[in-house]
Order: C-alpha cells, then structure tokens, then sequence
C-alpha cells in the first residue's frame, strides 16, 4: 500500500472490496486533475456511488444502494471538510443533473466529465 493511500485509509474504512474493484482506478483519475487527494477520492467516491445506486440504469439490490449510500455520503463529507463552497456546490448540481437525466430517462453527460468540471469550480 502506497503512503499515499495509507493517508486515505480511514476514509476507505468497509470500502476495502471496492478500492480492488475500480475505485482505485477512478480514484487515480480525479488524482490526475486535482492534486488534493482527499478531493479526488471524494470524486472517486460519488462516482463509484452513483455507478452502485444504478442512477438511470436497473434498480440496484439493497445492499448495493447502501453500499452506493455509504460512498456518496464520504464523498460528500470529505467535500463538506476539505473544498470550497463553489466546489461543494459544483457537485451538488452535477449530482443533480444526473440525478434529473436519469429520473426523466433523458441521456446525461457522464458523471466523470461533471465530476472533473465541479473540481475546478471557482464561482
């Protein structure tokens, strides 16, 4: 395990299948396009989320939907202690938006493209 992800750890707390099954490779991504690690997993997180809540897709199972819960709720946590308020904002909507899309069955941009354009909020 890298020092870096040794930082991340506590926030990876009973996600431990999920790092191995993705979120590492999404986590990386967001890494790419911000240097704060703790933003980047909080992109990685609501990503991975929306993908296992089956936003406009297939209901997802029980524990699936909660295993979705469980990340979109760190996500929004680590954006809560550690973005700015526009950021905290740009997710929300992005959030939003894809929530709406797949409510309504129109096709949505993807998430990660949202995603990466909240982490570069400034207003």
């Amino acid at each position: 395990m890298s020092a870096q992800v040794a930082v991340l750890e506590p926030e990876l707390d009973r996600l431990e299948g999920l790092w191995s099954d993705g979120l590492a490779d999404t986590y990386h991504a967001y890494l790419e396009a911000t240097a704060q690690p703790k933003l980047a997993l909080a992109a990685a997180l609501i990503e991975v989320g929306l993908r296992l809540q089956g936003l406009g897709g297939h209901a997802a199972p029980p524990t699936t939907l909660l295993m979705g819960d469980l990340c979109l709720s760190r996500g929004s946590r680590l954006l809560a202690d550690h973005a700015t308020l526009s950021v905290q904002v740009a997710f929300a909507r992005a959030i939003e938006l894809l929530s709406a899309r797949a409510a309504s069955g129109e096709p949505a941009p993807p998430a990660r493209q949202l995603l990466n354009e909240a982490l570069g909020a400034t207003r």
